[in-house]
């Protein structure tokens, strides 16, 4: 197994930035001979009913949308919240209730 492999030689062990550099070179002057020599086209301006418009009304509608929401969320058109005291009741409680209540919460 001392015989170097096929693919390898000792020039090609060492490959230089300089070599990719002139491969990419090579390549775009081969597309650019490849391209027509007529020059670029320029293409038709942006219709506005099919490039803006449908813009401006989704932001249009957006905006109706949120005025809707603000107003509909708004507190002032419902009725006044009225709070109640609550009314102080006396109660009795049996002998021993808080024992069992105690025992019922550590079951």
């Amino acid at each position: 197994m001392d015989r170097p492999r096929l693919s390898e030689s000792p020039s090609d062990k060492w490959i230089h930035a300089t070599d990719y550099v002139e491969a990419l070179a090579r390549k775009r002057t081969a597309r650019r001979s490849r391209q027509p020599k007529s020059p670029r086209t320029q293409p038709e301006s942006p219709r506005f009913g099919l490039s803006t418009l449908p813009y401006v009304a989704l932001i249009g509608f957006m905006l109706v949308l949120t005025i809707a929401i603000a107003v509909a969320a708004f507190p002032g058109s419902q009725p006044a919240f009225k709070t109640q005291m609550a009314v102080h009741e006396p109660g009795v409680a049996e002998r021993g209730w808080l024992q069992n209540a105690e025992q019922e919460f550590h079951r």
